[in-house]
């Protein structure tokens, strides 16, 4: 180490493990086959797309079942124009609405349909089936523990990190 660093950065400076990295891209490669299995059986059974569900359940849990899309964008943390072009596929198929906000003419709110409502509804029973088949039923009560406390952790480090971010001028 050199005068003034601390043990956490000299951990920090140092090279990712063989075995960190193979892990690391394990936890890539296993989120992004389950999210494919999980968005596939979704769209099978629904017609609904993962972005759909997405947007469908940011919409169903707002107050009135309607947000701004500014507000809508952040909550599920996607550009604007990637929300607006998707919000425009969605609203031709009757499952949301866009209207002026009252409050700002500037803005515009997205409300869930009952069309959008009745397809979430019939697609949430069938979704949380599968993720408790591909994702729950594979662990343990042990290795769910393990998990969270894993989970928890990252989470923990990433807020002291965005913090600090912040603190420093840059963004989060």
């Amino acid at each position: 180490m050199m005068a003034g660093d601390t043990a956490a950065d000299a951990v920090t400076r140092r090279r990712m493990t063989v075995r960190e990295l193979a892990i690391w891209r394990s936890l890539l490669d296993t989120t992004a086959e389950l999210r494919r299995i999980l968005g596939a059986q979704l769209q099978q059974e629904s017609g609904l797309s993962p972005a759909d569900y997405q947007v469908l359940l940011a919409l169903y849990e707002a107050d009135g079942r309607r947000l701004r899309s500014s507000e809508l964008a952040a909550s599920i943390d996607w550009e604007r124009s990637r929300l607006s072009h998707h919000l425009g596929r969605m609203q031709r198929r009757g499952l949301i609405s866009r209207d002026e906000c009252i409050t700002d003419s500037r803005g515009a709110e997205v409300s869930l349909t009952q069309v959008g409502a009745g397809m979430f509804q019939g697609a949430t029973a069938p979704h949380m089936r599968a993720i408790k088949k591909q994702f729950a039923d594979a662990l343990t009560p042990e290795q769910f523990e393990a998990l969270a406390d894993v989970l928890q952790a990252l989470q923990h480090h990433l807020r002291a990190e965005s913090t600090l971010a912040r603190a420093k001028g840059g963004s989060s």
